[in-house]
Formats: C-alpha cells, structure tokens, sequence
C-alpha cells in the first residue's frame, strides 16, 4: 500500500541551482529550487523556489500555484497588463501563459506544478 499523505517537513531537499528551462532576458538572475515532493510519475512537483532579480521569457505548459513568501516581481501575459505580485500573494498560472517575469526584489516562494 502506498502512503496517502506526504508530510513536507521530513523531506531534506537538495538544492539545484540555476536550473530554470526559462530564457534570461534581463540583469543576471538565479535560482535555486527546493524540490520537497515530486510524484512517482513525475507529473506534480511542489517545494520552494528562490531567485534573484531579473527577467525571464516564460512559457508555462503546466499549471502552477505560487504562495510569495518574500519578494517582489512584475509577471506580464503577451497582450495583457503586467500583474505586480508581492510577499503574501497567492495566485495560480494556467497553462499556456506565455511572457515575461521580471524578479524586482528576491522571491522566495511556495510552488506547486501540476
């Protein structure tokens, strides 16, 4: 039988840095990510991401959640206006967004790819 609940705080993620697939378009930004949970098919992917400031051309094709813990940056959809997104925000990015984050101040947040 496989376990039905994985509880986060005994995992000890490994850090992996600089490891965005997104292109850096502005400044000299990097990342770390904390991967705490990854599902056996490999499918859903949820821990802590960390970058500094900088920009990125993104291209989602799959749906995430974000929970801002610190930072703030500037996410523009092509052909929408920019959404400012600060510490305390909580907001999900649909598949098929394509556009630019621009990381203003250091971000560190909750995700959760699915």
């Amino acid at each position: 039988m496989s376990d039905f609940i994985t509880v986060l705080r005994e995992t000890c993620p490994t850090p992996v840095v600089d490891a965005t697939k997104w292109t850096r378009i502005g400044g000299d930004p990097h990342t770390v990510n904390l991967n705490a949970y990854v599902s056996n098919d490999g499918s859903k992917i949820m821990g802590t991401w960390i970058c500094t400031p900088g920009k990125f051309e993104v291209n989602y094709d799959k749906w995430e959640f974000c929970h801002f813990l610190d930072g703030y940056c500037i996410i523009t959809p092509e052909g929408e206006e920019p959404k400012h997104l600060k510490a305390g925000d909580v907001f999900v990015i649909e598949p098929g967004m394509k556009g630019t984050w621009e990381v203003v101040e250091t971000v560190r947040k909750y995700f959760v790819f699915a």
